[in-house]
């Protein structure tokens, strides 16, 4: 999970609130001018070690939080709510996808990955939007049609459609 913030107030409400975050700086000029990382904010500080002066903060904006590796369910739906207005990704990998034999779909064990978009419409975190895209991730060599299947067969059972074409 990954949000942007871009003030003072966000990153301490977010510091507070996800006490097991970490929280890094993406301004890869920044990293040019000073690769000796005194903040620790390229590799990334963790939440309860992260300076709360705000001169200190507001001159390293926009900072990153995130957190990795919790089992499903555990922080989505806090972190949904958390994350407001700003950029964010909530994704899941190792998923596994069951068989669906009406649509051709074989089960397997691999090549899955979901992600919900907060406020954006690319993986990038870079074409901000008014409102959340779900992606679905199908990493397959083949071209037969699969990937498509799964990500109709994903979308319909939620109620919704497929509206984009695939990507590579």
């Amino acid at each position: 999970m990954d949000v942007e913030l871009c003030t003072v107030p966000e990153v301490l409400r977010m510091r507070e609130a996800l006490p097991d975050a970490w929280f890094r700086k993406e301004d890869v000029e920044d990293w040019a001018r000073d690769p000796s990382d005194p903040t620790g904010l390229h590799r990334g500080v963790h939440a309860p070690d992260l300076s709360g002066d705000p001169d200190f903060l507001s001159s390293h904006l926009p900072l990153w939080a995130s957190m990795e590796y919790r089992p499903v369910d555990s922080v989505e739906e806090g972190f949904a709510a958390l994350v407001g207005p700003n950029i964010g990704e909530i994704w899941w990998s190792g998923l596994i996808w069951p068989d669906a034999p009406d649509r051709g779909i074989r089960g397997e064990a691999d090549n899955a990955r979901i992600s919900l978009l907060f406020n954006c419409r690319t993986l990038g975190l870079d074409q901000r939007s008014d409102d959340h895209t779900v992606l679905v991730h199908v990493r397959r060599r083949s071209r037969d049609g699969s990937g498509e299947r799964h990500a109709s067969w994903l979308a319909e059972r939620i109620g919704r459609s497929v509206i984009g074409p695939p990507q590579e």
